[in-house]
């Protein structure tokens, strides 16, 4: 995979990203075991020789046991960390440990987080702190005031958002000084609402779509990085169908092998490419935790799929011809 400059200020990053939300053991209470750690750092071994070096992660991911193990990677093998961009999010809550599901990016919360956060990577700081989802109950001001006191004192080197639209991401920054330089949103061949709101624009079906209208030209403006979490849609073209495909999943599935063919690639890397093409520098985010994926993932900067194709595979999984 080639590297990119993803911001200014912003370390050298490739394409693609490993989202390291399968890591730990599973979402359960039951501790992350060694083979865990040594599932996490054989993926990072061949993430990194895959030249995949920018590692996605969360607080909540496997209720901590994804950032465990890999800190316990961190510890065992320091000179790793030389080499990985690491990036988590904080602004979660989950049940049962909390007496409802709930977002909070109140300035407790985020700073208790992270520093939790830190403490299960067995690392003084990470790269890129992403506040996971808008939380209507927060404060501007204070939270703006602690992300700052964490920056300066080194917790983070650079701010970033996930699941936000233009205005969200706008006036935040307007009270803060640190650059916001990313933001992830769930995009993909099967959730290309990211699409139809572009290609919409004055129709009435346009209104129907999922995805904030024009936050990606907004993101583009503003040199802030779009990364794609779920890029592959679980799978479901390329190994896990639905329960009850429809016909254009079946269509789209028989179309991506017959484009791997033609490409002498594999579904996974077709998948990813189709997001790849798109002019705006988008970084898919994968979560497979089976090397042998992993490796056709990164294949996907190989593959430099045609107008035609493109069009033919958006229409196809989207079940009919653009208007």
């Amino acid at each position: 995979m080639t590297e990119i400059p993803i911001h200014d200020h912003y370390p050298q990053a490739s394409q693609l990203v490993y989202g390291c939300m399968g890591l730990g053991g599973g979402w359960s209470d039951v501790p992350a075991e060694e083979k865990d750690v040594k599932e996490a750092q054989q993926i990072i071994e061949t993430c990194l020789e895959n030249k995949i070096n920018v590692f996605d992660l969360a607080d909540i991911y496997t209720f901590g046991k994804a950032e465990d193990v890999v800190g316990q990677v961190l510890k065992a093998t320091p000179s790793l960390r030389k080499k990985m961009v690491l990036q988590t999010k904080v602004g979660i809550k989950l049940t049962p440990t909390h007496a409802v599901k709930q977002y909070d990016l109140s300035p407790e919360w985020i700073t208790s987080a992270l520093n939790s956060s830190l403490r299960r990577l067995q690392s003084e700081n990470v790269d890129v702190l992403f506040l996971h989802r808008p939380d209507p109950l927060m404060d501007l001001d204070d939270s703006a005031e602690a992300l700052e006191k964490l920056h300066k004192q080194g917790k983070f080197s650079h701010l970033a958002v996930s699941n936000m639209h233009a205005g969200q991401i706008a006036w935040l920054q307007s009270a803060i000084s640190v650059p916001i330089i990313a933001n992830q949103l769930q995009m993909s061949l099967q959730h290309a609402d990211f699409v139809e709101e572009s290609i919409t624009t004055n129709m009435k079906e346009g209104s129907q779509s999922g995805f904030p209208r024009g936050t990606m030209e907004f993101c583009e403006q503003q040199n802030i990085q779009l990364q794609a979490w779920s890029p592959l849609a679980q799978g479901i073209f390329t190994g896990k169908p639905s329960a009850s495909p429809s016909p254009a999943e079946l269509a789209t599935t028989k179309l991506i092998g017959q484009l791997a063919n033609r490409y002498s690639s594999n579904p996974n890397a077709i998948l990813l490419a189709w997001l790849l093409k798109h002019p705006f520098n988008i970084q898919p985010v994968i979560g497979t935790t089976h090397i042998g994926r992993i490796k056709e993932c990164a294949q996907a900067g190989k593959v430099n799929l045609s107008r035609e194709d493109w069009y033919l595979l958006f229409q196809t999984a989207r079940g009919n011809e653009v208007p």
